[in-house]
Formats: structure tokens, sequence, C-alpha cells
């Protein structure tokens, strides 16, 4: 019996580490979103996540591709209102702009998420600097896209601007995690 005590000190031990772990990788996702723009969403984005979450450079690949799965979805939520609406040419226009501002943000989310995937030390701030302005140009086309209906009432107004502001609130986070990543690496 007393070979069973030894046994389960180790099993204890190990059953800790693994609780440890994965607490760690909430901790992430809970301290990194703590001062997110907005940080309930950030949190509700991303603790899915978490235990995949292992460091702030897998957070932000993993903030860039929620960003891009929303402006995706936004995209095709537009191109599929263009091709049945019905009201006015003003609406149908601002519509059209809007999903080319989307798919613009799409590509910028896209080239953004393949550089966050290929950092290197030697070129980690330079990289780091094309990031950043690539989600930050994401972000800006979102916003020109809900401007372009400032002169537009109705239900194509408030369903355009639902789904686009959360995909911006999304990348708002995605851009804040980046730039706690570029701050936090050499």
């Amino acid at each position: 019996m007393s070979f069973l005590k030894p046994i389960s000190f180790i099993l204890l031990l190990a059953f800790l580490d693994v609780s440890a772990a994965k607490s760690d990788t909430s901790d992430l996702v809970q301290i990194s979103c703590a001062h997110a723009r907005y940080p309930s969403l950030c949190l509700r984005t991303l603790s899915a996540y978490a235990s995949t979450a292992k460091t702030p450079s897998t957070l932000a690949q993993i903030a860039v591709s929620v960003a891009l799965d929303r402006a995706r979805n936004a995209t095709d939520f537009l191109s599929n209102a263009v091709k049945v609406h019905s009201g006015s040419k003003r609406e149908k226009a601002a519509l059209n702009d809007c999903v080319g501002q989307l798919t613009d943000s799409v590509e910028e989310l896209r080239q953004s998420l393949k550089e966050l995937k290929s950092l290197r030390p030697g070129t980690f701030r330079w990289q780091m600097s094309n990031v950043k302005t690539w989600v930050s140009a994401a972000l800006t086309n979102e916003d020109t896209c809900v401007d372009g209906f400032q002169d537009v009432d109705g239900n194509v107004k408030t369903a355009v601007r639902k789904n686009i502001q959360t995909v911006a609130r999304v990348t708002s986070n995605a851009l804040y995690l980046i730039d706690r990543l570029a701050t936090t690496r050499p």
C-alpha cells in the first residue's frame, strides 16, 4: 500500500500541472482582452480558443482570423442584399460600395493573418508594421462602408450597420492585440 502514495502524489502533480496550463491559457485571453476597446466582445469571441491561444502571437492570429471570418460573412450578406435589393438607387449604390470596401477588408485581414503566421525575429518590427497597417486599413474600410449609408434611411441601413459594427469591433480588438504583441516582442 505504501507504493500507492508516490503514485497518487505523481498523479496529483500531473493533474495540477494540466490545470495550471489550462488556467494560464484562459488567463491569457482574459488578461489580453481586459483593456481592449470592446472587452466583453473580445472575451466572447476569443474564449472558445483559450486552449489554442498559448502565446500572444497565436492569440493575435486567432483574433485576426475571427475578424476575417466576420468580414467574409458580412461581405456575403451584403452581396446577397445587393442581388435582392429593390429599394432606391442610393441604397443600391451604398450597398455596392460597401461590398467593395469589405472585399478590400477581407484581403487586408487575409494578408495580415498570413504575415502573423510567418513572423521572424530579424524582420519582426517590419512585419508588425505591415500587419498594423493592413488591419487599420480594414477597420477604415469597415467604417467607410457604414458612412456610405449616412444619407440612407430604413431597414437596409439598420441591417448593414448592425453587421458592420460587429465586424469593426472584432477588427478593432484584433488591432489592439496586434499592438500588444508588437510591444511585447523584440
